[in-house]
């Protein structure tokens, strides 16, 4: 079972529609038990940083979300829930996320203008090491983004891909049991639907 956690935003019934589709059974949860009990766990998330983790912490879930990575659950983070592993967003000031990961998310910022803030649309990865869980997607595929803020690891080495949008932001990270992304699998049609076939079917 994939345990999508509900902490009261995100568009949660779109994710799980999608897993369903390429035949993988979930549940949105707030649970901490049922959480445990996932084989796999799925952090989404749109709105604001700090609002998201207020969320997280009120609904009892920061310690779920450690302890689901810590046993080496396959774990993916989605868009927000990427940007919360990290150490802290300057999102409305200066917040501290999960601190899973030791990094920074930050905005994007171009001269007047230039590129439109949020970066939304249709774009291209740069795989910087090998991705088993894009290795049915071709190179090239486009993935859908919507973001204003992108994350900067301070180990160089998490990046698994890049994205360009006025810079080269890391658009996923992989670590052991840990996948994140910045684009919206469940928004991304054929080539997100095999990244979603390919996490379920980790073990």
């Amino acid at each position: 079972m994939i345990a999508v956690i509900d902490y009261g935003m995100g568009n949660l019934r779109s994710i799980q529609k999608a897993f369903e589709h390429v035949g993988h059974e979930t549940c949105l949860t707030r649970s901490p038990a049922v959480i445990a009990d996932a084989s796999h766990v799925v952090l989404p998330g749109v709105g604001a940083f700090p609002d998201c983790m207020r969320n997280l912490e009120e609904f009892g879930l920061i310690d779920p979300i450690h302890r689901a990575i810590r046993q080496g659950k396959p774990f993916l983070g989605i868009c927000l829930g990427l940007q919360l592993l990290f150490t802290e967003g300057e999102e409305f000031g200066l917040h501290p996320g999960l601190a899973v990961l030791k990094g920074r998310v930050v905005r994007f910022t171009f001269p007047a203008g230039a590129l439109k803030v949020p970066h939304m649309g249709w774009n291209q990865l740069t795989r910087v090491k090998p991705l088993p869980l894009l290795a049915a997607v071709p190179e090239g595929a486009y993935f859908y983004f919507v973001h204003s803020y992108y994350v900067v690891p301070e180990d160089r080495a998490l990046a698994a891909t890049t994205t360009p949008y006025g810079v080269e932001f890391v658009s996923s990270i992989q670590r052991e049991n840990l996948f994140a992304c910045q684009f919206h699998p469940e928004k991304s049609q054929t080539a997100g639907l095999a990244l979603l076939r390919a996490f379920g079917a980790r073990r």
